[in-house]
């Protein structure tokens, strides 16, 4: 087995193992099991139908009516089974496949959420284009052909072990004269077959290679002109601000161009391996009648025996030629491997960097402040962006950072937030005491009104009558009685709603410590006036780290943290 080979059957355990060793593993190994049976007894099906060929085209040529209506009811009775069977085998394989990809997905799904591992990877972008596609499409192409492609193989191999038996017995020697010398050959349909086979493999193998890239770069190609269809979507009033629509043309044009060539070399290519396999196919149709025909026309077998090769012959041929009529399937099943390997990798060496490669601490405390004990922030190429920071802010303090833009404010709020896992000291965080960070542009969910607003936590945990106060009280009383209304709230709230929507999340949640990232940037100045009055008024406990640009500011907080942009800092009682 080549390097090749061994990779490839390395990525597929690390992908299985799991699964069948989970708290799921009982079910699916029953599954499985079942599975394998069934699959077992569709090959012993197919046995009794080939023994069936014989008895029945005898029947014919011997005009033998009594025998031929015994057959068909024969045939009655196994197609029957045959057609049980058949509809078992796929339900529950379908059933397994479904079920392992729900598995798959909720794992997927919490590694790749867990300490903000998607946050992380766009960050530091170490390759793994779409992570969505991964969890969505690819684990459903994972798991149906790793299902179908191992249980057809497996198939094969029974059938092929059956079937040989069948045609080595029905075949018989082959003697062929060579001058005085006389050469036999035992079961020569069995040569006859398996060099047919491995012709047909190598071949197929041989054109279909390329197919493997082919089909990876295709996946990628659509998930990009896919992605960037979303975007003008999410960005359209941008977009149409700036009159954009010319360029979002040309980049739409250019990232499916890449989809069109890509594809059209696909077609090139799987047209010749199409050339190939259907002649291929279609020649195995008269090539048993042909290499028995001599035993025939010699009067060894009968036209039952005939028909019985030709089925033994085609099952034998089918079982050898599974690859050749499965390699589309194998390539697009290799690309999806890798892409998921890639996937789980990057996952990896991103929980890496955070748990051994930063050197920011943030640990829980049991002293009632918020303190930073030598922080250096720096970039991931190592340069320092803020110099080794010591500050400590008790329960209702409020800090105002500034600076220029660039000097490294969000990015020391990322920080804080454990979002940023560049540089080096400790951050320590009242044990027990709840923490909200605001960002510039708050996110809102699709759903109900009720559901943005009480983001992230449940639509249940807070009444209407509290919902609808704060909504008074943070200027937002026209959109009291749209709470059970579904829609996407990014595109239909002002940029200043928005702002005014996390204010009402932070008057509901009543954080201990509140930190606010450019959380007021889209509002006039008499509602961010407001706004921070009524959180001293409401929250007078709760300690308020802001960052901002605006000399406004500085007079809702009583400390200033000034940052110059060569990483240098200084401390101001206000």
């Amino acid at each position: 087995m080549g390097k090749w080979h061994r990779d490839f059957c390395r990525d597929i355990w690390q992908l299985t193992k799991e699964y069948w060793w989970s708290e799921e593993k009982w079910q699916a190994r029953g599954l499985l099991a079942v599975n394998l049976t069934l699959t077992l007894g569709h090959v012993y099906i197919l046995v009794l139908i080939n023994e069936w060929y014989n008895t029945f085209y005898n029947a014919l040529q011997n005009y033998d009516k009594d025998a031929f209506w015994k057959a068909l009811g024969e045939f009655c009775i196994l197609a029957a089974i045959y057609i049980i069977i058949a509809v078992y085998e796929l339900y529950l394989q379908q059933m397994l496949e479904i079920r392992w990809r729900r598995w798959l997905t909720y794992r997927y799904l919490d590694n790749w959420l867990h300490k903000r591992t998607y946050y992380i990877m766009q960050l530091l972008d170490p390759g793994t284009d779409n992570p969505d596609q991964r969890i969505s499409e690819d684990l459903r192409l994972f798991t149906a052909y790793t299902l179908r492609l191992s249980l057809g193989l497996l198939k094969a191999v029974v059938t092929l072990v059956s079937f040989v038996a069948i045609l080595w017995r029905l075949s018989g020697p082959l003697h062929i004269p060579l001058g005085s010398w006389q050469l036999t050959i035992p079961g020569y349909l069995v040569w006859a077959a398996l060099a047919y086979a491995i012709v047909g493999t190598w071949l197929t193998v041989k054109i279909g290679r390329p197919l493997v890239n082919l089909n990876f770069d295709q996946q990628r190609f659509e998930a990009d002109f896919r992605f960037s269809l979303v975007r003008l979507r999410e960005h359209g009033e941008s977009i149409a601000f700036y009159g954009g629509e010319r360029q979002e043309q040309a980049n739409f044009v250019q990232r499916f161009r890449r989809v069109f060539e890509n594809f059209w070399q696909l077609m090139q290519r799987q047209k010749q391996l199409t050339w190939f396999t259907s002649g291929y196919f279609q020649l195995a149709i008269i090539f048993p009648i042909l290499v028995a025909s001599p035993r025939y026309f010699a009067g060894q077998i009968q036209l039952g025996g005939l028909m019985q090769i030709s089925s033994a012959f085609g099952r034998v041929q089918d079982s050898l030629s599974w690859i050749i009529d499965r390699f589309s399937q194998l390539a697009e099943w290799q690309a999806v491997v890798n892409r998921l390997v890639g996937f789980i990798n990057n996952m990896e060496r991103i929980r890496h960097i955070c748990q051994n490669e930063t050197g920011v601490r943030i640990r829980p405390s049991e002293k009632a402040a918020f303190t930073v004990d030598g922080l250096n922030v720096c970039l991931p190429d190592g340069r320092q962006l803020i110099q080794p920071l010591t500050l400590e802010l008790r329960r209702g303090d409020s800090l105002l950072v500034v600076g220029p833009s660039g000097c490294g404010k969000s990015t020391l709020l990322r920080t804080f937030a454990g979002l940023w896992p560049f540089g080096q000291g400790e951050i320590y965080i009242p044990q027990g005491h709840s923490v909200l960070f605001v960002p510039q542009k708050s996110y809102l969910p699709i759903g109900t009104l009720r559901e943005a607003l009480l983001y992230p936590k449940s639509p249940g945990s807070v009444s209407d009558a509290a919902i609808r106060e704060a909504m008074d009280l943070c200027q937002l009383q026209g959109f009291k009685d749209q709470l059970d209304r579904v829609e996407d709230w990014s595109h239909i709230l002002s940029l200043g709603e928005q702002q005014r929507i996390a204010f009402v999340r932070v008057l509901l949640q009543k954080p201990d410590w509140l930190f606010l990232d450019e959380a007021t940037s889209a509002l006039d100045e008499p509602t961010e006036r407001a706004l921070y009055k009524l959180l001293r008024e409401r929250l007078p406990q709760t300690t308020i780290v802001s960052v901002g640009h605006r000399n406004t500011l500085s007079g809702h907080h009583r400390k200033k943290l000034a940052i110059d942009g060569s990483g240098n800092w200084s401390m101001l009682n206000l």
